[in-house]
């Protein structure tokens, strides 16, 4: 496994991090195993948001603690807040209010006393900088909250946030894979007329290595928003044929090739990987065991249907 110094904390953070969405219907005794699992492979890093399971997923891993409390010590956690459901219809919320007790109620379904990183889950357009900042400063201060990001934010949105900030965000959490490459294709069409020109992140990648900011992969197995995993999708058959080509001559599954794929990418970049499997797990973790040739890394990208001028 390889780690990243993460935040102004320092923390080593694995470069592949265990997402939790989709543990609401597992068992105490099956999450523990695929926590226990991540850490046999040196994943030391737990990603949940209040939103998942509309807590459930949080109260799960919170048993997990109160069964085991030394396994708590061993992990790096992260959870999201601000994404507000009510009867009638979702929203976004960065009040100060909210966000305090967002926290705390994270902090009790979790059952522990902190999280190592906390993230604005979406952006939202009536944020007031210096009352989001009046909230990070009372989590720090209170030893609640050690580092602080965003998720899915554009750099002016951060640069606004950033402003009013006396602490660095850590991390912009954002969707990325080999099959979802917005981030990258406008960089290459720059100055073109083709679709693939429209810059839709405004330099997330770029932003974030200049401000030392982590960039974490959600939906790094698949494409679209939501519609599926491209790895063995016929959707994909070029993109297969490579991945599969590259996994046998690396002894290593597609899966790691994919995950490979999104590291290799300079900066400090980690993959949120969502499965609930432990064979699944290990097959992820052995992407930090290989490191992609620049050829190879841009033999991907073409063969999942992008084009360079």
């Amino acid at each position: 496994m390889k780690y990243i110094n993460f935040g102004e904390s320092s923390r080593k953070v694995s470069k592949i991090i265990l997402g939790l969405m989709r543990i609401s219907e597992m068992s105490v005794k099956e999450t523990e195993h695929l926590v226990r699992s991540a850490l046999d492979n040196g994943i030391n890093a737990l990603d949940l948001a209040d939103c998942y399971g509309a807590g459930k997923c949080e109260q799960i891993l919170g048993r997990v603690f109160a069964a085991d409390p030394d396994l708590r010590g061993k992990i790096w956690l992260q959870s999201k807040c601000a994404i507000r459901y009510d009867e009638e219809f979702t929203y976004y919320d960065f009040s100060k209010e909210h966000i305090l007790k967002a926290a705390d109620d994270i902090l009790t379904r979790l059952q522990t006393d902190h999280l190592d990183s906390l993230l604005l889950h979406r952006p939202d357009a009536l944020m007031e900088p210096d009352e989001v900042a009046e909230a990070f400063a009372e989590l720090h201060q209170k030893g609640k909250v050690l580092d602080f990001g965003v998720s899915n934010f554009n750099p002016m949105q951060m640069a606004l946030l950033q402003k009013a900030l006396p602490r660095r965000l850590a991390c912009d959490q954002v969707q990325l894979s080999a099959a979802f490459t917005p981030m990258l294709d406008a960089g290459f069409q720059t100055n073109m007329k083709w679709d693939g020109s429209a810059m839709r992140d405004g330099g997330i990648l770029e932003y974030c290595r200049i401000n030392d900011m982590a960039v974490q992969s959600w939906s790094s197995l698949q494409y679209g928003f939501f519609e599926g995993i491209f790895l063995g999708s016929p959707k994909y058959p070029e993109l297969n044929k490579v991945l599969d080509r590259l996994a046998e001559e690396k002894s290593v599954t597609p899966t790691a090739v994919a995950l490979a794929w999104i590291l290799r990418l300079p900066g400090k970049m980690q993959a949120v990987i969502g499965t609930t499997k432990a064979d699944r797990v290990t097959q992820s973790a052995a992407a930090c065991d290989i490191e992609l040739t620049r050829k190879e890394w841009y033999e991907i990208y073409l063969a999942a249907g992008n084009k360079l001028p």
